[in-house]
């Protein structure tokens, strides 16, 4: 077995990679970049290496700099984590010619599998069902119109080089393929450089089925049933379950055997996830159910599977990179009830999910379900990362159980003054559709306006924050940030504001009320409800600087200004881009509020910003005399 061990990553995989490590008695080493110095991985970790500046690239993407770290602090092994470098085959064969174990894959399956392409022929070949679809070297538009015509339409056309959502053009009908070709072709040579595509099954009500497969290097490969990840929002995943709703056990055998044949066939080592898209139309149908892709990882998922199965797969993966065999046989897995995962984002979706940083003030996620978190209280939330912040999984005895486990989870959770999207999770469990397992990949697209909060408070929780103001409380002194849930009802009215206008709100005593929790000090209540963060004053504080009312552009949050579209005294018409932010691994676009005259222009390409730094003011044009 491992004795030292090195976590190339950061947050909560880290932080979940060490509890496992620790289990086991394996020594483990950090590794933390300049926004990370004081990050919980580093604090859990036995020690921890410094390697270089904020951004990923200038760290956690330098393989020689991890290297590095391995040697000197005698680390045996290196497990990557997810994202990063964990499915970087140089990467991966660095590490094994520093005599170190990589904990993952061979290098020669991570490329075999990192080449989509290449990939749909061997999994073909090996007898997976693959996607409808023609993938030949004959470009000529009538060899390419025939292939379209014989695989049925709708069909997609996909550049071969393509990424990005670039060179992509859905047909649906034999007329429009010639035309969406050649737009195809163009944008794909201007974008790429080469203009071959390739032609695919469109599929109308697809869902995100994945497998979760694992093998080891005396030649034993097992799958530990699927998942469903179907619920997405811009191609990430939010919402994971397993097993799938609807999945019979004759289709689950057909679909978890082409993943285990799928595995073999690239002599596969470690946890990995064979991904298909299944046309759900008609149901969850083995002959509808289409390899995708393989990730040569471990998924952000992975706990809904340990969940129903009750293994440990981190523990799996460190005993197979130290040339064990597999823990268990095929015949020995089993589904036991049901799990279901959230992801926690930073991220405020009243504003169109726009990343949300700053310091954790007040962080409670309860103590329900299974939490996987890389944040404590009074840690940050920095703009260099991806912006998830914790793990939220719940585990039932069937789907309705777990649902309503995670739904209470969700309610109980409590961050401020960053945001979350905790609130829109809970909107989604709680949809009908979602309950009645009516799911595809654009189920959240369709039902935006309806999952998104309504950010303003509604009586209800007026009342509940005017509770919170005025309760006795009976255990210690309200201090600042000091958190509570509501448990005596008050007889007091308070006066209580939001944007700078107050209100009065009277209570009587046994007034039923919003099951709020919250805490208060002397200038703020906050409080929560169903996920969602309420913010009231309870005294006038003046405000400083401009708002965004005034035609000001604010910065929402510390980024760099990437482009600058507008100079001053520029006419501008409402809607249209002023400048381009870039944070958290996004690029975030300024618009103009209203049509008007650029009047200040603070902001160059390049420079960096901090949150509400004004970038631009746009004033209305004065009508002439």
């Amino acid at each position: 077995m491992i004795k030292s061990l090195l976590i190339a990553n950061r947050g909560e995989i880290a932080c979940r990679i060490i509890r496992t490590a620790r289990k086991l008695g394996i020594r483990t080493v950090a590794v933390y970049s300049d926004a990370d110095a004081k990050a919980l991985h580093v604090r859990m970790a036995d020690e921890a290496v410094h390697i270089g500046p904020s951004a990923a690239r200038e760290s956690y993407l330098v393989g020689e700099k991890i290297i590095a770290a391995a040697k000197a602090t005698k680390a045996q092994a290196i497990h990557p984590g997810y994202g990063f470098l964990s499915e970087n085959a140089d990467f991966a064969e660095a590490v094994i010619k520093a005599g170190l174990t990589w904990v993952g894959p061979k290098p020669d399956s991570i490329r075999a599998m990192g080449l989509k392409d290449a990939a749909k022929k061997l999994m073909a070949d090996a007898g997976v069902p693959v996607t409808p679809g023609y993938l030949g070297e004959d470009q000529s538009p009538k060899r390419l119109q025939n292939e379209a015509d014989a695989i049925g339409y709708p069909v997609l056309i996909k550049a071969v080089a393509g990424g990005g959502g670039k060179g992509m053009r859905k047909v649906d009908a034999a007329k429009d393929f010639e035309d969406a070709l050649e737009s195809c072709k163009r944008e794909a040579a201007s974008s790429f450089g080469d203009d071959r595509v390739l032609i695919e099954k469109y599929i109308l009500s697809p869902r995100h089925i994945e497998v979760q497969v694992f093998g080891d290097s005396h030649g034993n490969v097992v799958h530990l049933f699927e998942r469903d990840c179907s619920l997405q929002r811009r191609h990430q995943k939010v919402i994971e379950e397993a097993p799938a709703p609807g999945m019979d056990e004759a289709t689950r055998q057909a679909v978890c055997g082409a993943a285990v044949r799928a595995a073999k066939a690239v002599n596969y080592e470690g946890a990995g996830t064979i991904e298909f898209i299944a046309d759900a139309s008609k149901g969850l149908k083995a002959d509808r159910i289409w390899f995708m892709e393989m990730n040569t990882r471990l998924q952000v998922e992975h706990p809904v599977t340990e969940e129903i199965t009750g293994q440990d797969l981190v523990e799996w993966q460190l005993r197979v990179a130290s040339g064990e065999r597999l823990p268990l046989t095929q015949d020995e897995l089993s589904i036991n009830g049901w799990a279901i995962e959230a992801r926690l984002y930073a991220e405020d979706p009243a504003k169109g999910f726009l990343p949300s940083v700053g310091r954790l003030e007040h962080f409670d996620l309860g103590d329900e379900g299974r939490i996987e978190t890389g944040v404590e209280e009074g840690d940050a939330i920095s703009p260099f990362y991806d912006p998830m912040i914790a793990k939220l999984v719940a585990r039932g005895d069937d789907r309705a159980d777990a649902i309503a486990e995670l739904a209470g989870i969700l309610d109980e959770v409590e961050v401020w003054p960053v945001k979350t999207n905790a609130g829109f999770l809970f909107s989604a469990l709680l949809d009908e559709d979602f309950g009645r397992a009516r799911l595809d990949t654009g189920f959240i697209e369709r039902k935006l306006d309806e999952l998104v909060p309504d950010p303003e408070p509604d009586e209800a929780i007026w009342r509940g924050a005017a509770a919170v103001a005025t309760a006795e409380d009976e255990e210690e002194s309200l201090g600042d940030l000091t958190g509570f849930r509501l448990n005596s009802s008050p007889s007091l009215g308070v006066a209580l504001g939001r944007g700078g206008k107050f209100q009065r709100v009277e209570l009587e005593d046994g007034e039923p009320l919003a099951a709020v929790s919250g805490f208060r000090d002397e200038e703020r209540v906050v409080v929560f409800y169903e996920g969602q963060a309420y913010e009231f004053d309870r005294s006038s504080r003046g405000t400083v600087g401009a708002a965004a009312g005034d035609g000001a552009i604010i910065a929402p949050m510390p980024g760099k200004v990437t482009s600058v579209e507008v100079s001053k005294g520029d006419k501008v018409s409402k809607g249209q881009r002023l400048l381009t932010l870039e944070a958290m691994k996004m690029e975030h676009g300024l618009t103009a509020p209203f049509d008007g005259v650029v009047a200040e222009l603070n902001a160059k390409a390049g420079a960096q910003v901090q949150v509400d730094a004004v970038l631009a003011k746009v004033e209305k044009e004065k009508p002439s005399s």
